[in-house]
């Protein structure tokens, strides 16, 4: 769908500058657009390298490990039928984490070992060999459900992407919007839960 308005929307713009006789500006801005497209790749790229390789040096020291033990009682509370010590609770506080630091690019592979895990602790309790709730065949569990909903409303300490966008478009103050955006993904993670918990109460 997103293809076909993206194409609908360039193809307007062409056909607005040729019956106004200004397809030169529309090349023109083709062609600068272009240009900001890599420049922003190149940006983000660093960035990107540069928080995920932090994230890697805390891995290996330990240090989220030591963050993801202290992360359990929250676990317990959103997802209380995980079983105690399931992998997917470690994948989970590490997807955690990243968000929180605005490290979208490394938490998604932590997201998706979390939901791989999540998919084998559904297919356990489906033929008994873990005790707990078992949906219904072909649908998502209320953990995967919880988990998508949390990794999307996730609370950002550092919005690290916003930072990098604004300072790349010359923003005088790119950290401004670090206030903002705590308050917004703190607003939005509240509903998050609320809302997780009463769907659990109704099933």
């Amino acid at each position: 769908m997103l293809n076909y308005l993206w194409a609908f929307m360039i193809l307007v713009g062409i056909l607005w500058g040729a019956f106004h006789g200004t397809m030169s500006q529309v090349t023109q801005g083709a062609l600068d657009s272009a240009k900001d497209a890599v420049s922003l790749c190149i940006t983000m790229l660093g960035v990107m390298a540069l928080w995920t390789g932090i994230l890697e040096i805390g891995q290996r020291a330990g240090l989220i490990e030591q963050i993801a033990k202290k992360m359990k009682p929250i676990l317990k509370f959103l997802f209380p039928n995980l079983p105690e010590g399931h992998p997917a609770g470690d994948a989970m506080a590490t997807n955690m984490i990243a968000n929180v630091l605005g490290l979208g690019w490394a938490a998604t592979p932590a997201g998706l070992k979390a939901m791989e895990e999540l998919s084998k602790l559904e297919e356990d309790r489906r033929a008994g060999r873990l005790p707990g709730p078992a949906g219904r065949q072909g649908m998502a569990s209320n953990e995967m459900c919880t988990f998508l909903i949390i990794n999307i409303s996730s609370l950002q300490l550092i919005p690290v992407n916003m930072i990098a966008y604004r300072s790349q478009y010359g923003s005088g103050n790119p950290a401004a919007v670090v206030g903002p955006a705590i308050a917004a993904t703190a607003v939005s993670t509240l509903a998050a839960v609320v809302f997780c918990k009463i769907m659990d109460r109704k099933h």
